[in-house]
């Protein structure tokens, strides 16, 4: 479990599905991340058991709610393309709309970039974001990520189509420079 000033990132468990159905059925979430909206709380319940099952995949807590509002994940290496190292992953996130716009999501990443470089021993955080995703993009930005590239035709398995991605880079060093 890792906690900063107003949030708790802990694993997701079964209990979660409700909170994660609330959040992740809204179509202005998922698909702009890449990902159809859920359609059943069994739906959301499977993706918990077989999606966000990942080492280091956090359900994101407003400590005042006291339930899952969004998630939050480093991809290591073996479950991301965009690095081949083991010090190196990629970050995801998403949030539910009722908490856009509250600096939330940059709360939860600068969490996550502390214990990816602390505690992980990471050197290098990759992340991205389709094209029409600002508010990503913002978070990337506000946090310190340095735009890297774009790729076009990159393909969005779970909405079948193609879109425009682009990449972004946290080193340590430049991690280690901001605090």
């Amino acid at each position: 479990m890792l906690e900063t000033e107003r949030l708790i990132l802990r694993r997701w468990n079964e209990g979660d599905a409700e909170d994660l159905y609330k959040y992740a059925s809204e179509p202005d979430v998922g698909p702009i991340a890449g990902w159809p909206a859920h359609k059943s709380i069994e739906e959301s319940l499977d993706v918990i058991k077989n999606v966000l099952n990942g080492k280091e995949a956090y359900a994101i807590f407003l400590k005042e709610e006291g339930k899952a509002i969004g998630a939050i994940e480093l991809k290591l290496n073996g479950n991301t393309d965009m690095t081949e190292r083991d010090d190196e992953c990629e970050m995801g996130y998403w949030l539910g709309k009722p908490f856009w716009g509250r600096g939330i999501m940059p709360e939860a990443v600068k969490e996550m970039l502390r214990h990816a470089f602390e505690d992980l021993g990471m050197k290098k955080i990759w992340i991205g974001y389709y094209e029409g995703n600002i508010k990503s993009k913002r978070v990337q930005e506000k946090c310190g990520f340095r735009y890297q590239w774009r790729s076009e035709n990159v393909d969005v398995p779970l909405m079948h189509e193609k879109r425009t991605g682009h990449v972004s880079l946290m080193t340590k060093e430049d991690w280690l420079s901001k605090q």
